[in-house]
């Protein structure tokens, strides 16, 4: 660059020499980064593992402006320009600078975050474990955004000179400001503040199942401030975090995806029990939705007419228990209308008295004195 100071170039041109200089930096930087790049991804492609690989896609584009960024701000030394250009360009530079690195830091996160999601396979039967670390990822992954978004912005404005020097005004009223914002956004704060205890807390994960305010649905998907939960029906029911670490609900994964489902029926007094029990075990073993590991039935209530007769049996989640207790609930139903019809409920009435009557009928029914 010093042989272009040394040339006698007329001020009309001055401006062919400063595009000349900014456009070889430019160059310069997108040819760093290219090669840097490419021995990157040389060096992704020998590693087993797809994490290089999602690192890279992310901090690609960033990476690259910040080449040209770096290389631009050397060359400036040699671009020919008056006191006003030079505190414009450091103006320039001091907002600049900060938007790239935040930038880049925004996506280093979301890469480690990618990279956390990758090794963390929530498709295996017991996934306790992976749900745990993702959910740690997508909470913790916000927070980290959201500060570097925010020092980056305050970074920003320190490259104003008249915020510098209007700086001890603005923290003398920092405190009254601080106390009306606060006051007014004290339920989104309470809710942040929950969502980064929840990240080490984890009442709920991603993935969990829950029942909440009467809904059984999954934790689709966990923010800083509020849960997305997915119910059964495709609904989604949107809560805020403080409601899961203030209020009780139903956690039905909290320890493992196994669960324990219950069927109830309604039988007469007089149905043979022993023959439902072997007829549940015959449905439970062939049912494949069954895990192996426990199956029960039990005579657990008894009313004047009736009595309730409780299955239980085990699946390896929610979903399939429920699907189990329905074709377990259907099978034995089944069995009851064509082999023994006589277990179904009646209601029986005798009647004392001239012309008194006994009758018996699996139906409600009034009968009179004639």
């Amino acid at each position: 660059m010093h042989w272009l100071r040394s040339l006698d170039i007329p001020p009309e041109w001055q401006w062919v020499e400063s595009v000349a200089i900014i456009a070889a930096a430019v160059l310069l930087g997108l040819l760093v980064h290219g090669i840097a790049m490419r021995i990157a991804d040389h060096a992704a492609r020998r590693t087993a593992s797809r994490g290089d690989d999602l690192v890279l896609a992310h901090v690609r584009r960033p990476l690259r402006w910040v080449a040209v960024a770096i290389a631009v701000s050397f060359a400036m030394r040699f671009v020919p320009m008056d006191s006003d250009g030079r505190d414009l360009w450091r103006q320039i530079l001091g907002f600049t600078v900060p938007a790239l690195l935040g930038w880049l830091g925004v996506s280093g996160v979301r890469a480690l975050q990618a990279v956390i999601d990758l090794r963390a396979d929530v498709t295996v039967e017991n996934n306790l474990r992976a749900r745990r670390k993702r959910t740690r990822a997508a909470i913790l992954g916000r927070i980290g955004v959201f500060f570097i978004i925010f020092l980056t912005i305050c970074l920003m404005l320190l490259s104003v000179p008249g915020i510098r020097t209007i700086g001890v005004t603005l923290m003398a009223s920092a405190g009254i400001a601080g106390l009306v914002v606060g006051a007014a956004a004290q339920p989104a704060l309470k809710n942040l503040f929950a969502g980064i205890q929840m990240a080490f807390t984890e009442p709920i994960r991603l993935d969990d199942v829950v029942i909440i305010d009467g809904e059984w649905g999954r934790i689709e998907e966990i923010r800083l401030t509020f849960v997305v939960v997915k119910v059964w029906d495709e609904r989604r029911l949107v809560v805020p975090v403080a409601k899961f670490l203030e209020n009780s609900f139903q956690n039905w994964t909290r320890e493992t995806s196994q669960l324990l489902g219950s069927v109830f029926w309604y039988l007469d007094p007089a149905a043979d029990i022993p023959r439902l029990r072997a007829k549940l075990e015959e449905l439970v073993r062939a049912n494949p939705r069954w895990d192996g590991r426990f199956f029960n039935l039990q005579v657990t209530d008894t009313a004047a007419d009736a009595i309730q007769v409780r299955g239980l049996m085990t699946a390896k989640d929610a979903s399939v228990a429920f699907d189990l207790r329905c074709d377990i609930r259907e099978g034995l139903l089944g069995y009851i209308r064509e082999a023994m019809p006589e277990a179904l409920p009646r209601r029986r009435v005798a009647v004392d008295g001239e012309g008194a009557t006994f009758r018996e009928d699996r139906a409600p029914v009034i009968l009179q004195n004639r």
